[in-house]
């Protein structure tokens, strides 16, 4: 009986041992950082320049722009996070900017990627609505509706963004201060909770509802009449339009959030395992190159959508000294070239 009460204290001890089993931080390759940082500064350049377009070239709105400008907002605010991760990085994943740039951090990160889903979301549907339903009113075609529908959906990620805030904060594991990062053991249940809550309402959801539009919507353009050129116009806009919706869903916010369950599962129930926990995490991070990638996708859905704004892109770019020709003005040009060489 003593000697089984002494095994089973032992095995017990050993137990208690192997779970509370910390893996050290291991540097990823700098590699990452520098695409990340490379991705996020050429995103910041390309929406500050959109907004610019928005504010300064475009006066008069339509429900749709306002969708867009709103997507360029909220790509441009993570932007500037860029040399923070970098320098983390390169610190070998240690964070020197203490407790509250590593809440702002966290903030703005969820505030950006989950921003960016549900306004990318709705553009989705006002383009459906838009093209399906062209000749009924609907209240997405109303721009005072569009602006509160906006309103709203800033309410919602930046309430997501103030509980990110005030739940997370940095930790010391080992000889480093870590911030958002899985090697955080305190934070586990925190971190497995909230990726399911964001998960679902933050981007299941909005993926459905994307998906259903771009559905209903490829359909209905195999009915439009090609012979005429608005029809033809429609069509071409609406196909680049789901095509590049669909490659920013797929590459950019899919990954982050398959990748994000397996890590915060990992870490949960085979926290000892460091080997695979190391893979998951640099898989990871890599998720967050394609996710931020998003931030330089984002301006193709503004030129597809509207030719205002591809209108607004070419005369801003004249400006500068960059030539930019349509497709008509190209063979304008080549045919004049042929009346001067038949003239001569």
């Amino acid at each position: 009986m003593t000697g089984d009460s002494s095994n089973n204290s032992i095995l017990l001890n050993s137990m208690k041992e192997n779970s509370s089993v910390s893996c050290p931080v291991v540097s990823q390759h700098i590699s990452i950082a520098v695409l990340l940082c490379l991705v996020l500064l050429l995103g910041l350049l390309l929406n500050i320049f959109s907004v610019w377009v928005f504010l300064r070239r475009m006066p008069k709105w339509k429900a749709g722009t306002i969708l867009q400008f709103h997507l360029a907002i909220s790509d441009a605010i993570i932007c500037p996070l860029a040399p923070f991760i970098m320098v983390y990085f390169a610190l070998g994943g240690n964070w020197a900017f203490g407790s509250l740039m590593c809440r702002v951090k966290i903030a703005l990160l969820t505030t950006h990627f989950y921003g960016s889903i549900l306004f990318l979301t709705l553009i989705s549907v006002h383009r459906y609505v838009s093209v399906v339903y062209h000749s009924q009113d609907s209240c997405l075609k109303q721009k005072d509706f569009v602006k509160r529908l906006c309103a709203g959906v800033w309410l919602f990620v930046l309430i997501k963004g103030v509980v990110c805030f005030s739940l997370l904060d940095i930790s010391t594991v080992g000889n480093h201060t870590v911030c958002l990062s899985i090697h955080q053991g305190e934070n586990i249940e925190v971190y497995f909770a909230m990726n399911f809550v964001l998960l679902i309402p933050g981007f299941l959801v909005p993926f459905t509802i994307s998906l259903f539009c771009y559905i209903r919507l490829a359909r209905s353009l195999s009915s439009i009449n090609i012979c005429h050129q608005k029809g033809k116009q429609i069509k071409s806009k609406s196909q680049k339009m789901v095509a590049i919706c669909l490659v920013i869903f797929g590459l950019c916010f899919l990954p982050m959030n398959v990748v994000r369950t397996m890590i915060v599962v990992v870490k949960k129930y085979f926290s000892s395992n460091c080997d695979l926990l190391l893979q998951v995490e640099t898989a990871y991070y890599a998720s967050w190159v394609l996710s931020s990638a998003n931030c330089c996708l984002d301006p193709l859905i503004y030129c597809f959508s509207s030719e205002n704004f591809t209108k607004a892109v070419r005369s801003s770019l004249r400006k500068i000294g960059a030539r930019i020709q349509t497709p008509q003005e190209d063979c304008a040009e080549t045919v004049s070239r042929e009346n001067n060489t038949v003239a001569h």
